[in-house]
This record gives structure tokens, sequence and C-alpha cells, in this order.
């Protein structure tokens, strides 16, 4: 109750020193959220600096305005895709989706082994020999799904 009375005596200057607070810890606690939150309190300290309203409205306010712009960010950060020059950085399994490969191990019950660039890698499929060229459809994990090359 003391927080409720605390806002009701200082009025709109606690709401902008509490929205400046969050706006402070934003920097030292990551997400995001507390940055909408501090703009938040901001707005509704100018809004009730302006326009007398009762602490009830006034956490009102308060709380619509963070719910929204919070799901206004996520929303927009989760529509916007990443731009990156290395958009399979740690995602190797995922660059080698469509490459073909020699079998250095054959795959008997299921299992076998090849070597892309400087790793060898575990791979799934139907038995094949060893030598014989495959062709990498998926992974599951760090596995690499294979089929055989048509005429290899």
């Amino acid at each position: 109750m003391q927080v409720i009375e605390f806002i009701g005596s200082n009025g709109p200057w606690a709401w902008i020193v509490a929205g400046l607070i969050l706006l402070g810890l934003e920097l030292v606690v990551p997400g995001g959220f507390l940055l909408w939150m501090g703009i938040s309190g901001i707005v509704t300290g100018v809004i009730v600096l302006f326009q007398p309203i009762g602490w009830p409205l006034q956490w009102l306010v308060f709380g619509l305005l963070s719910l929204v712009s919070i799901a206004l960010w996520v929303r927009w950060t989760r529509s916007r895709p990443t731009r990156t020059d290395r958009p399979y950085l740690n995602q190797r399994a995922d660059q080698f989706v469509g490459q073909e490969a020699v079998l250095e191990q054959p795959i008997a019950q299921g299992f076998g082994r090849v070597v892309l660039g400087d790793t060898v890698w575990r791979v799934s499929g139907p038995d094949l020999p060893v030598g014989q060229r495959v062709r990498i459809v998926g992974h599951d994990g760090a596995v690499l799904k294979v089929e055989a090359v048509a005429g290899a």
C-alpha cells in the first residue's frame, strides 16, 4: 500500500521517475520488455501531468500501455527476418542438405559415416556399401539422413 500512497501523493512525477528507473534497469536486465514498460510509465506520467486522474485509472493506463506496446514489439520483432551473411552459423547440419558425399563407412543397420569438410558425420539411411555416392536429404540432430544417388 505504500507504493500506492507514494504514487497518489507525488502524482505524475512518480510515474516519470518509475519509468526512468525501468529504462535504467533495461540496461542491466536484457530482454526488451522493461524498455516498453519504462516508456509506458513516462507516458502515463505525462498523461497524469496534463489530465489528473485517480490512481486506479493510472495503473490501468500504465498496464494497458505496457501490454499493448510489449505485444506490438514482440509481433514486430518476430515478423522481421534475421539478416545475416552466415545463415547456417550454429546449424551446421542444415548447410549440407542437398550436397552429395561418398560413404567412408558402409551404412549397416541404418547407420554409417561420411566425411564432409574436416568433420566425420554419422549418417542414417538404407544399407549401402563403402564408396557409395549419397545425397543428404535432411538431418535429425547431428545425424544426417541420406539416400543413394542413382547411377553412382
